[in-house]
């Protein structure tokens, strides 16, 4: 919930430096601004990808505030977050819940970066293996092999999120990895290779390099880090 209409203005007039820089390391980048931002970035994209960060499962109805995927649609998006930690924390979204909306969006031929992650709590408890299982498990069920090339997964360990406590790197690899193996388990070895696994928890420009080093972790979601357009640049110059 961050950048009103005159922040995400001083962003947008920036994109082209940020696509070109992007274009020259081959990488892909986007942004999930907010649904009052959503019009203006899209007009002004270039090569970005543009993410809703929420969507509503069912097409309409009575669901005062909740936004449908027609409606977002309407911005010739890519996709949306599914499951984000805030999401799941705030507004009680379960596994099951994000079943459905990943589904939707598919059927409506859009994409989801689908979020997962562990507390604080639970990781000290020793059961973020557990807790990833269940969200990968629920939150994929029914999907098929096709299905998943719409997919993508960010790994987000709730405790890292907004504190400035990240995950090392050697952590955040190992549950890249089981992640990827559980997809190998679920939809066979090419959907777990061609999977994009994002490390999402307080990734910045000083500590991007070295997770994308690592061999199961293909891109970033970025929270802070990424709502100016200077440390935008200096994330993708780090890459």
């Amino acid at each position: 919930m961050n950048n009103v209409l005159l922040e995400t203005e001083q962003f947008i007039s920036q994109i082209p430096s940020l696509c070109d820089s992007a274009k020259k390391k081959d990488i892909a980048i986007g942004v999930a601004p907010s649904y009052l931002s959503l019009a203006l970035v899209e007009k002004n994209k270039g090569d970005m990808l543009i993410y809703s960060q929420e969507v509503r499962a069912e097409e309409k109805g009575a669901y005062t505030g909740d936004i449908s995927i027609p409606m977002v649609k309407d911005f010739h998006i890519d996709g949306s977050l599914v499951g984000h930690s805030e999401r799941r924390q705030y507004h009680n979204e379960t596994n099951l819940e994000c079943n459905k909306k990943i589904k939707a969006l598919i059927a409506n031929d859009l994409s989801c970066i689908y979020c997962v992650g562990e507390t604080l709590e639970e990781f000290e408890a020793n059961k973020a293996n557990q807790v990833i299982l269940e969200q990968i498990k629920d939150g994929l069920m029914d999907l098929t092999s096709v299905d998943m090339q719409k997919v993508v997964i960010a790994y987000e360990p709730v405790w890292s999120i907004g504190t400035g406590k990240s995950a090392s790197k050697e952590i955040a690899e190992t549950m890249c990895k089981y992640i990827r193996d559980l997809i190998s388990d679920m939809f066979g070895k090419d959907v777990s290779n061609n999977i994009k696994i994002l490390y999402g928890g307080s990734v910045k420009p000083n500590n991007i390099h070295d997770y994308m080093l690592e061999e199961d972790i293909d891109g970033a979601l970025v929270g802070g880090a990424s709502l100016k357009a200077d440390s935008f640049s200096q994330l993708i110059e780090n890459i």
